[in-house]
């Protein structure tokens, strides 16, 4: 069978819901069965400090956990998070095992969907990295971020409260009036949640009357579909 390995603890709730998730989705047509899966959980702070201070340092700590899971038999590695895709080709050139990406996985889905030009949403390092409208770009899609003061204060509810656990109702309706301004401001027509705890707070297909694109959920069913070629593969 093949393996999975998962690098987690990105922070730990979404770490979880990767878990449940995947386990649901592989029982929908397996359901006498589960695939194997190796997580190795990582210090959320420590990256966030690496993110903010040293890549080099940030790539070399993904890269040991990458290396741990290649380790423990895994076939293939994804990362349950969208902040440290911006050191993702450098990673992947230098680890042994191939890497799923979140970003090309959303990408994909937005293209399939004709989407033209969406909102991103995640931590400050995301919104302001190029990664996303680097990617996006390439099928003709514009990525936009909020405002300087909204990315600081989605920023701080990311750090203080969502990689804690902790999703408010306030939060939640602050977050989708600062989506409906930007929707009537910017003519966007869809939302990434660019950020695996987002959809822990943003629940629905749709909010404020535009798409949803759920990075957990996308990045779920690519690493579902792949465990699964590689189960008829073997077979």
């Amino acid at each position: 069978m093949t393996r999975l390995g998962l690098v987690g603890g990105l922070g730990p709730e979404s770490t979880i819901d990767y878990y449940c998730r995947i386990l649901d989705s592989w029982k929908e047509t397996e359901p006498a069965s589960s695939p194997s899966i190796v997580i190795d959980s990582l210090d959320v702070r420590r990256a966030l400090d690496l993110v903010a201070q040293d890549r080099e340092a940030l790539t070399e700590y993904l890269l040991a956990s990458v290396e741990r899971l290649a380790g423990a038999g895994a076939d293939f590695v994804a990362i349950s998070a969208n902040t440290p895709h911006l050191v993702f080709d450098a990673l992947a050139a230098r680890a042994h095992v191939p890497l799923l990406s979140i970003v090309d996985t959303c990408a994909e889905e937005a293209s399939r969907r004709g989407l033209q030009r969406v909102l991103l949403l995640g931590t400050r390092f995301t919104m302001e990295a190029p990664f996303y409208p680097e990617v996006f770009g390439r099928r003709g899609i514009e990525v936009v971020a909020p405002t300087e003061e909204e990315r600081s204060w989605i920023h701080g509810i990311y750090v203080e409260e969502l990689l804690r656990g902790e999703f408010h109702d306030s939060t939640r309706k602050e977050l989708v009036s600062i989506i409906e301004r930007i929707r009537k401001a910017e003519a966007i027509d869809g939302v990434v949640l660019g950020g695996t705890e987002l959809p822990l707070l943003l629940r629905g297909r749709e909010v404020a009357k535009l798409p949803v694109l759920d990075t957990t959920a996308l990045h779920v069913g690519a690493i579902v579909k792949r465990l699964r070629q590689g189960e008829k593969a073997s077979s």
